[in-house]
């Protein structure tokens, strides 16, 4: 068996993706591209981009705008509130800046009103249901332990596209060598 070496150089940070491991045995996270909206001392946090739930918002959330979302299952924690990133900056009161032109929450009501108002706005904006988390050290750990390879200085259309269902596979392609070769292994290596 080739033994692959699924580390890489690069740091997580505020702004990074985690792209798991193809062998990633745990069911929820395997084939999984995470969105990095915090990373320090006290532990991280962020949203998996590349899972999606069925229903519209329109259906959950009374009187949002008759927009079509495509919304993401953020993670296992805390899965009854909705989250969102946007490029909205200033436009929404008490939203925070993660990275590159993209932030983490603010006014629901003004999302609504900006939405209503300027439906094309809605390319700037994903919503999650739930979110993934890490105590502290524990991402870390898990980055030791090779579980997922941190990609830095994605462009914030790749962490706003909703449409890209292969995001995974064109990610881990994209980063070339071992990795190129790695996005073809079969889910399930039986299946070889």
């Amino acid at each position: 068996m080739i033994d692959f070496d699924f580390s890489n150089n690069a740091q997580p940070e505020k702004g990074s993706l985690l792209i798991s491991e193809p062998f990633l045995t745990d069911d929820y996270f395997a084939r999984s591209v995470i969105y990095l909206c915090d990373h320090n001392e006290d532990g991280s946090y962020g949203f998996v981009l590349n899972k999606f739930i069925e229903t519209n918002l329109t259906e959950i959330v009374e009187d949002f705008p008759e927009i079509d979302f495509k919304v993401s299952i953020g993670g296992p924690v805390d899965t009854s509130n909705l989250f969102y990133v946007h490029d909205f900056g200033g436009q929404l009161e008490n939203s925070l800046s993660i990275s590159n032109g993209l932030f983490i929450g603010g006014s629901f009501d003004n999302v609504k009103g900006i939405l209503n108002t300027s439906p094309t706005k809605a390319e700037g904006i994903r919503f999650f249901f739930g979110y993934s988390g890490w105590e502290k050290d524990q991402l870390n750990e898990e980055l030791e332990g090779k579980s997922w390879i941190v990609v830095n200085g994605i462009k914030k259309e790749t962490i706003l596209d909703t449409k890209n269902d292969r995001l995974w596979k064109d990610i881990m392609s994209r980063l070339g060598g071992k990795f190129k070769v790695m996005s073809q292994f079969p889910k399930n290596p039986s299946d070889n």
